[in-house]
């Protein structure tokens, strides 16, 4: 007799979500963490202008472009720069957010690996700003740079000696740069669009936007760009399922191991 070969009925795996209000708790207990955190490195202000002045001097002996070179595109036209101010204003945390919010909704595996990076990231970002407090450019004379938040607005700023609200001395790094590139790297690797590569385009605006603006220097990216590499190093992304290969759209198809062949006629 022929032997025939049964295909596998593939069922979708979905992991399940952790429970929401655990989830928010966690979140809103590592926000209050980090502005704690941030307060307590406030007020070394001679430290951070010292380290501000030796941050601009590596970045020249290193040879990097100059902050005033992406200034100085937005300063073209008042509505640039307040576009800039805007969008480093509004989009930080809401893009942070809904991107979590959508992987707990669609990819839970995905949504504890990239909570736990950005915690990670955060964490570590904590302690570089306890043990170097750094004032922006925009502070720094030397650097020959306009605070656009305060000429053009609008700002989410007020002067440091009476924002109690924020550490303006924790330049370094860049959660505005970390966050924003761990959103297209998990998004990147979440789905499978054919157009996920373009999420790459948020870190490299938001990049743009943190420099020309003056509120960031290069090395401040550099050094969140460090930091989350180490990070998805620790913390692997899950590996795809059945589940998450069909979710990805058109084309996705998710390799199931086959049953064993039956032959017609046996054991009789």
């Amino acid at each position: 007799m022929n032997a025939r070969t049964e295909p596998a009925e593939a069922e979708p795996v979905t992991p399940a979500r952790p429970p929401v209000l655990r989830e928010l708790l966690l979140v809103a207990g590592l926000f209050a963490v980090y502005k704690l955190g941030r307060q307590l490195a406030a007020g070394h202000t001679g430290e951070a202008f010292r380290d501000a002045r030796d941050v601009w001097h590596a970045e020249r002996w290193l040879h990097l472009p100059g902050e005033g070179t992406v200034q100085s595109l937005l300063l073209h036209g008042d509505g640039l720069a307040e576009a800039a101010n805007a969008y480093y204003a509004t989009v930080h945390f809401p893009a942070a957010l809904a991107f979590l919010v959508w992987l707990y909704l669609r990819r839970p595996a995905h949504y504890t690996w990239a909570r736990r990076t950005l915690a990670a990231v955060t964490a570590a970002a904590l302690v570089l700003h306890l043990t170097f407090p750094l004032a922006p450019p925009r502070m720094l004379a030397a650097t020959g740079l306009v605070d656009t938040a305060r000429v053009y607005g609008p700002s989410v700023y007020g002067p440091p000696q009476t924002d109690h609200l924020s550490n303006q001395f924790a330049a370094m790094p860049s959660l505005h740069f970390g966050w924003a590139l761990m959103t297209a790297i998990g998004l990147i690797v979440a789905t499978r669009s054919r157009w996920r590569w373009l999420w790459l385009l948020h870190p490299l605006l938001t990049l743009l936007v943190i420099v020309g603006t003056a509120n960031h220097y290069w090395l401040d990216a550099i050094a969140a760009a460090a930091l989350l590499g180490a990070a998805l190093a620790l913390i692997p992304a899950p590996r795809r399922t059945v589940g998450t290969a069909a979710a990805g759209g058109p084309g996705a198809r998710a390799l199931v191991p086959a049953e064993q062949p039956a032959l017609a006629g046996a054991g009789r």
